[in-house]
């Protein structure tokens, strides 16, 4: 046979092997039609076993065979296809015994799956065969363990990069919640400062309510003799009248210094919270950018100075003591030094 006529069979087989494979095996029972009695369940089982059978040969294996053996291939498909016609086309009103006919359908497509075994089992050895190939799956099986090598490998590196990314925000984070730790100690001070303030606020006008109200008495008195219902008419009520401006001098004058002293005192407070806040707010940025441990060590020394020794503001009397003697710091300042040099003596 020509190579012209090769392609030929190959199709028509392939069509004949496809039409069997493909066939829908519910279609066989048609209760609708024939009924309960005459309709063709059994034929269900017998028809799928034998569709699985033809369904293990491949239509690619196909290309493979030599003419002969395809004619023989087409032969059986178009023979076990023509037991599923024979079912389908099947008619009660043509048939004088329409129970024996379905009966001996049924049978013959029960019979048929003995023949077709042996005449397609070394053709579905061969496909089976033919769709391992043992070459090409090797290949595969190399070609997908080098894609899940390349792909672990770049897991792997996303999950460096991840990490490295992970460390930085840890360590911000760190940084962070160190800074919002000395800020949270600052917030303290902030509030007492605050608080001083208004307190000193309230403090300073109450001072200057009570200046007024010395002043405007001291000049009422001058004009107080003058006064032709409270004029003095002897000695005694000229004491008496004294005494009284003495008093009411005096007790203005104690009120407006005790005025003045809450506001000197509130203002004084104030301004001390908000050095000691600032000294906290100040004191992660100083200590960063020294490396020295001993310079670190003076920074918090000051720093603690700033917070618990007392500071001049200018608002209160009195001698302030300093916050560390030029002794310590240098004591502080030369302990790396001499960490150092026990180091290297051992």
């Amino acid at each position: 046979m020509s190579e012209n006529q090769e392609p030929t069979v190959i199709e028509q087989a392939t069509d004949s092997l496809l039409r069997i494979q493909e066939f829908d095996v519910s279609l066989l029972p048609r209760i609708d039609e024939l009924g309960s009695s005459l309709n063709f369940e059994n034929a269900v089982a017998p028809a799928r076993r034998l569709i699985s059978l033809y369904r293990r040969l491949s239509t690619t294996a196909l290309e493979d065979f030599p003419v002969a053996i395809l004619n023989q291939i087409k032969a059986q498909c178009d023979a076990d296809y023509q037991k599923f016609g024979q079912i389908l086309d099947f008619d009660t009103s043509s048939q004088q015994t329409p129970a024996a006919v379905r009966d001996s359908y049924i049978k013959k497509l029960v019979d048929a799956y003995d023949p077709a075994f042996t005449k397609l089992s070394p053709h579905i050895s061969y496909s089976l065969h033919r769709s391992a190939d043992f070459q090409r799956l090797d290949a595969d099986a190399r070609s997908t363990f080098q894609q899940i090598k390349d792909e672990a490998n770049h897991i792997q590196k996303s999950l460096e990069q991840q990490k490295e990314a992970g460390e930085e925000i840890l360590k911000d984070i760190r940084e962070t919640a160190a800074e919002q730790g000395v800020t949270q100690q600052a917030i303290y001070f902030q509030t007492e400062s605050a608080s001083h303030n208004t307190d000193a606020e309230k403090w300073e006008v109450r001072t200057i309510w009570v200046a007024i109200a010395l002043m405007l008495f001291a000049i009422a008195s001058v004009f107080l003799h003058k006064w032709s219902w409270i004029a003095p008419a002897n000695t005694f009520e000229t004491v008496q009248l004294v005494s009284s401006k003495l008093l009411i001098f005096g007790v203005l004058t104690y009120v407006l210094i005790l005025c003045a002293k809450n506001y000197l005192n509130h203002k004084h407070n104030s301004i001390v919270n908000k050095h000691r806040q600032n000294a906290l707010m100040t004191y992660k940025a100083m200590v960063d950018a020294s490396d020295d441990p001993g310079s670190r060590e003076a920074i918090l020394i000051q720093a603690a100075s700033c917070i618990y020794n007392p500071q001049s503001t200018g608002y209160t009397s009195g001698g302030e003591s300093s916050a560390i003697s030029g002794k310590s710091m240098i004591e502080i300042l030369s302990k790396p030094v001499v960490q150092a040099a026990t180091s290297s003596n051992k």
